[in-house]
């Protein structure tokens, strides 16, 4: 199944990104996971969105600073408000049939890079 995504954001420091993430798989697959990688550090799970559902953060992770859409069963986004250079990094994005995340099927991912 093909994605389609951002590849590369390069934003400068107090600017926001918004990365979007569409999918062709079947409409079941509901459920949209974002994760950053920082340079030099292990992926963390920003937040996970369904459509017509309150979104759940991570610990480390707020609403303020990544708002989140899912606004359909194909696409989402994820933005980072507030840039600062330590936002710089891989942004993934993941969906899946069930709120498991072993059962994750398709990711894509972002470069963001921050410029002070």
């Amino acid at each position: 199944a093909k994605r389609i995504a951002t590849p590369l954001l390069w934003k400068s420091e107090g600017q926001s990104a918004t990365m979007t993430c569409n999918h062709t798989k079947s409409f079941d697959y509901t459920q949209m996971y974002w994760y950053q990688q920082l340079p030099g550090q292990k992926i963390k799970q920003i937040v996970f969105t369904a459509p017509n559902t309150q979104h759940t953060y991570e610990s480390g992770f707020s609403e303020e600073k990544f708002p989140a859409t899912k606004s359909s069963y194909e696409t989402g986004s994820l933005t980072v408000e507030k840039l600062v250079p330590g936002d710089s990094g891989v942004y993934f994005c993941a969906v899946s049939k069930h709120s498991d995340a072993g059962g994750l099927k398709s990711c894509t991912n972002t470069q963001t890079m921050v410029s002070q």
